[in-house]
């Protein structure tokens, strides 16, 4: 089990940072640099929460807080990402700018943040507190739910991100159950592998859509 789930964690986080840094060199617009700059952040992020998941599985040392203060670097650099998700969104089908709604998803994220930050959280810990995982989720699901509701609303625009809004539909539903219920149900955990599959196939969305492997459908 632990050689199988650190083989995947290894392999997605240099996935993603590759395919990164490799979208930015590349770029040739903005909203390709901002692609790029959506994956690297992602890949980056999740290393604080998964390098020390590895070492855990095989070094004796205590990673208590290195875990819990990577959870909390995730769940910063995750949102970042979404917000990312919707500047490329706009860029992407050339959408005017909607004061309302950037106004909405910048809120959102602030109020993601900062609850993120409340030491009640417990990340020195590694705490998994149901209640706090449900109250600092509220915006970063509510975050999600506009992203996925504005990519379906263009799934027959485009090819390329035709089914994005499904990976991240799917993505927040293996993640909710892990968020509000891992501390009880601690094999919950293994849904954060598929949520990690819809991260990859967002990646390879974005590979096609900034030219790095095809010309735009």
């Amino acid at each position: 089990m632990k050689y199988g789930e650190s083989t995947f964690d290894i392999l997605y986080l240099l996935f993603a940072i590759a395919s990164g840094i490799l979208i930015l060199r590349r770029a040739k617009d903005k909203t390709s640099r901002q692609m790029g700059l959506a994956a690297l952040i992602l890949g980056c992020g999740d290393a604080f929460h998964l390098v020390p998941r590895v070492l855990n599985y095989f070094v004796q040392a205590d990673f208590t807080a290195a875990l819990g203060v990577g959870k909390l670097v995730t769940s910063i650099t995750m949102t970042i990402f979404y917000v990312l998700m919707y500047f490329v969104w706009l860029a992407y089908y050339k959408q005017e700018k909607n004061r309302t709604l950037t106004i909405c998803v910048w809120a959102l994220t602030a109020a993601r943040v900062i609850l993120c930050l409340f030491l009640q959280n417990g990340w020195l810990q590694n705490s998994s507190d149901m209640t706090w995982g449900i109250i600092r989720n509220i915006p970063f699901v509510a975050l999600g739910a506009i992203v996925c509701w504005l990519y379906w609303q263009q799934r027959d625009a485009d090819r390329t991100f035709r089914w994005v809004w499904l990976y991240v539909l799917l993505s927040f539903l293996f993640y909710i159950p892990v968020a509000v219920g891992a501390s009880v149900v601690p094999m919950l955990g293994m849904l954060m592998l598929p949520k990690t599959v819809c991260y990859i196939l967002l990646i390879c969305a974005f590979l096609r859509a900034s030219g790095v492997w095809n010309k735009k459908a």
